[in-house]
């Protein structure tokens, strides 16, 4: 007989048990319709009540970061800068070509410092003011200026390029006029007539260079107006406009920042703000001044070396011991659009052709066979020694 203490401890025992049979059960059929499960082969009730070594929840070791190999950036060698020309020495009688203006006349300065370096006879003084202009008299005042700056200088020649610091108000009498106005627009042309006339009246040729366009569309624009108020007041005092527009857009008329240099070859030309010059931007608008400088110095060639003469041609009265100079068999030039050329029917020192033999090609009649050719069916044949029919007859009397 069980004593009571026992089967009280029994009967507790037992519905324990059986709640956490239950209880195991349930927790077996849920895993064995979970995915992760269906995946897995050889589950057992005894993988859920002594789970494997390597199933049990341990932390998991500490991960120690290996430190990555530092990658070698590969840089591009940096670009050797162009040499610059050597500048020679100018001669104490030297003449003078003055530019004068704003920032970008500095950068037209520099530009034919490297045009004239190698000539001796040239000098280049750059007398520009960076922030100056025609709108802020105030600050250097051109139209006044100028005099006095040819009689210090006496150039041979002025080069002027101004006008980019010039969109801003204008003080007109006691009223501030906004830029491009009726009254701005008139009092403009009245101080760039008043620096043209200056410059005439001091008797020195001059240049007037146009401004180029620029990254802001609606400066490029300002400039444009201001391009033909630059060229009337050239003329009005006797100078020259140079035009250096094309230069700096593409085939559209928009801005370019990179674009052919004075060789042909593609090159930076402004820098990032798309208002100031590079090196090869300086160069090529030095470049469109070349021309008409050198005209208005007399210069063949911006070094000053004129082309060398052909040699004569030699002559009867030769004296007799001298060297009589080679003579050179030159082609002579030819136009293109000469009327002479118009309707030719033949090259250049072509021989002429003979005339068509019409026996042969409107009657059908072949020519007579020369003796011994494959064509020659006369009979007994014929040899060189006989003289034609027509011959023998014309010879006999």
């Amino acid at each position: 007989m069980i004593p009571a203490r026992r089967a009280r401890l029994i009967r507790l025992r037992v519905p324990l048990v059986l709640a956490v049979f239950m209880a195991a059960a349930a927790l077996a059929v849920a895993a064995l319709h979970s995915p992760a499960a269906a995946q897995e082969q050889g589950w057992s009730l005894r993988n859920l009540l002594f789970p494997r070594r390597s199933e049990r929840a341990y932390p998991p070791p500490p991960r120690i970061e290996q430190p990555r190999p530092k990658k070698k950036v590969r840089t591009a060698p940096a670009k050797a800068a162009e040499p610059r020309a050597p500048v020679v020495e100018k001669a104490p009688e030297a003449r003078t070509v003055l530019v004068v203006g704003d920032f970008m006349a500095g950068g037209l300065a520099e530009g034919l410092d490297e045009m004239f370096a190698e000539n001796t006879g040239i000098r280049v003084v750059d007398r520009s003011k960076g922030s100056s202009g025609f709108v802020r008299d105030d600050f250097y005042d051109w139209p006044k200026e100028i005099g006095p700056l040819l009689e210090s200088e006496k150039p041979a020649a002025v080069v002027v390029m101004m006008g980019s610091n010039d969109r801003q108000q204008m003080r007109v009498g006691d009223q501030r006029e906004a830029p491009r106005s009726a009254v701005w627009t008139m009092a403009y042309e009245a101080r760039t007539g008043a620096f043209g006339k200056a410059i005439a009246a001091a008797k020195v040729p001059f240049l007037w260079v146009g401004v180029p366009a620029f990254k802001a569309s609606r400066m490029t624009a300002d400039m444009l107006a201001f391009n033909d108020i630059y060229k009337a007041a050239a003329e009005g005092g006797g100078g020259e406009f140079v035009d250096i527009w094309d230069g700096f857009v593409d085939e559209n008329g928009a801005f370019v920042s990179t674009g052919p240099d004075v060789s042909g070859q593609p090159v930076r030309l402004r820098t990032d703000d798309g208002i100031n010059l590079t090196r090869a931007g300086k160069r090529k608008v030095a470049f469109y001044t070349e021309k008409p400088l050198l005209k208005l110095l007399g210069l063949p060639s911006p070094a000053g070396v004129a082309a060398a003469p052909l040699p004569a041609a030699p002559s009867a009265e030769t004296p007799p011991g001298e060297a009589v100079p080679a003579v050179v068999d030159r082609t002579q030039p030819m136009l293109l659009d000469d009327p002479a050329l118009d309707g030719g029917t033949e090259l250049l020192g072509a021989q002429p052709q003979a005339a068509p033999a019409e026996k042969v090609l409107v009657q059908g009649i072949a020519p007579q066979a020369a003796p011994g050719r494959a064509d020659d069916f006369s009979w007994p044949p014929k040899t060189g020694s006989e003289k034609p029919a027509a011959a023998v007859n014309a010879a006999t009397p």
